[in-house]
C-alpha cells in the first residue's frame, strides 16, 4: 500500500530531522485503462513489455532523467541524485519546505523552479527504491494549449524565469550561479 510505504520511508530516513526531498520515480502509460502494478517487479515487467514508459521519455527526457531509472531498477536502498537543469521530479517533502513559486501557475516551470529552490537550500534529493507513480493519459490542459499556441505566453514565462534566477542570485549568492549557467547553456 503506497501510503504505508511512504510512512515507512519517512520514518526510516528520519525525514523530520533532515532536509530531504524524497523522489517518487514517475512512469506513464498510453492506455486509458491500466491495471496498476502491485509491486516494483510487476512494474518492471510492464516496462519491459512496453505497456509502461519512463515519464515523458519521448517528449521531455531531461525532466526525469536525473532520477536514474537504470539504477532504480535494481536499487534496494534510497539513493542520492544531483540536481540537473530542467529536473522536475515528483517529491514527498516536509510541510515546512519552501513553497512553490506562485509566479509559475498554469503550464511551465512550477516543478522545475521548486526543485531548484530545494537544491539551493541544500536539500538531499533521495530516490525511493520501491515507490513509483504512473501518469495516465488525459486531454491537454488549457494552459499547455496556450503555451503551445501563444508566443506571448511563452515570452511571459521566459520573463518570469529570468526574474526567478535574479531572485535566486539575491538569496543564495554565488551558489546560485550554477542554475543561471545551466540555463544559458541550454
Amino acid at each position: 500500500h503506497p501510503s504505508y510505504h511512504y510512512r515507512n520511508s519517512i520514518q526510516q530516513l528520519e525525514l523530520p530531522q533532515r532536509k530531504a526531498a524524497l523522489i517518487v520515480p514517475a512512469f506513464e502509460t498510453l492506455h486509458y485503462r491500466l491495471t496498476f502494478p502491485k509491486s516494483k517487479a510487476e512494474l518492471l515487467s510492464m516496462l519491459d513489455m512496453g505497456s509502461l514508459y519512463t515519464f515523458r521519455y519521448h517528449v521531455w527526457p531531461k525532466g526525469h532523467a536525473p532520477t536514474d531509472y537504470a539504477k532504480w531498477r535494481t536499487a534496494t536502498m534510497p539513493y542520492h541524485v544531483a540536481w540537473q537543469p530542467d529536473f522536475e521530479p515528483y517529491v514527498v517533502v516536509r510541510r515546512d519546505c519552501p513553497k512553490y513559486d506562485q509566479r509559475f501557475v498554469g503550464f511551465g516551470w512550477n516543478k522545475v523552479s521548486h526543485i531548484m529552490e530545494l537544491d539551493a537550500q541544500e536539500y538531499e534529493l533521495l530516490v525511493l527504491p520501491n515507490a513509483f507513480m504512473i501518469h495516465m493519459p488525459h486531454a491537454p490542459s488549457f494552459d499547455i494549449s496556450k503555451f503551445r499556441l501563444s508566443a506571448g505566453y511563452r515570452g511571459c514565462l521566459q520573463t518570469l524565469r529570468e526574474e526567478f534566477h535574479q531572485d535566486l542570485s539575491r538569496r543564495y549568492g554565488a551558489a546560485a550561479l550554477k542554475y543561471l549557467t545551466a540555463e544559458r547553456s541550454l
